[in-house]
């Protein structure tokens, strides 16, 4: 994909054949838009983008479900970053229906692969999750509730700060240092080379 702006690519559909990424553009702040992808033996290579949600306000950081029949994003449109499911594909003006998730900021949302969660980051730097059904072609969600009361460290707009593992019960984050102890020691990556030889050398066979 080629733009005069800046992009920033973010999810895949479940079969891999497009990807949805957000541009930012001088007149309509930032818009989040797909592009057909598809392998040619030398690689992957990008078709003819096309433009999923562009409205005056900050839309990003969007996510296809694990059917490939929603996009979860971010907007800001009212005033506040919050998260919101629109039906794929759907109106780039943002008339199409769409489903308000998150009701004290949100960020970052991830799809449960069970199909049946969604997670993303509050305002507080904590992960929150709704459970949801689909009827027709309504998006059912439940009120948001805490999947942990701790606080994540604060990336400041640098990325996402928490990554859910494929079963759907556990994250990997980033955690906030307690005391600069802690931040040197976090600040360290040791690794262990040649396990194995080591452990046979301080355990003998047999014992």
């Amino acid at each position: 994909v080629q733009s005069t702006t800046a992009i920033m690519a973010y999810s895949f559909t479940p079969d891999g054949r497009r990807l949805a990424f957000r541009e930012r553009n001088a007149r309509t702040a930032q818009d989040i838009w797909t592009v057909p992808v598809e392998s040619d033996g030398a690689g992957l290579r990008g078709g003819k983008p096309e433009m999923f949600l562009g409205t005056q306000f900050n839309e990003q950081f969007p996510a296809f479900s694990p059917d490939g029949r929603w996009l979860a994003y971010t907007s800001d449109e009212g005033g506040k970053n919050q998260i919101f499911v629109r039906a794929f594909p759907g109106a780039p003006s943002g008339s199409g229906g769409k489903w308000q998730i998150s009701d004290s900021g949100g960020s970052y949302p991830e799809w449960s692969r069970n199909g049946r969660e969604l997670f993303f980051r509050t305002g507080d730097n904590q992960i929150a999750v709704a459970a949801y059904t689909v009827k027709g072609d309504s998006f059912v969600a439940d009120k948001p509730r805490m999947w942990s009361e701790k606080p994540l460290a604060n990336t400041l707009g640098n990325g996402s700060n928490y990554s859910l593992a494929p079963d759907g019960k556990r994250f990997v984050v980033f955690m906030p240092a307690k005391a600069p102890e802690a931040q040197q020691a976090q600040s360290h990556v040791i690794f262990l080379e040649n396990f194995f030889d080591e452990l046979r050398r301080k355990v003998p066979t047999g014992k």
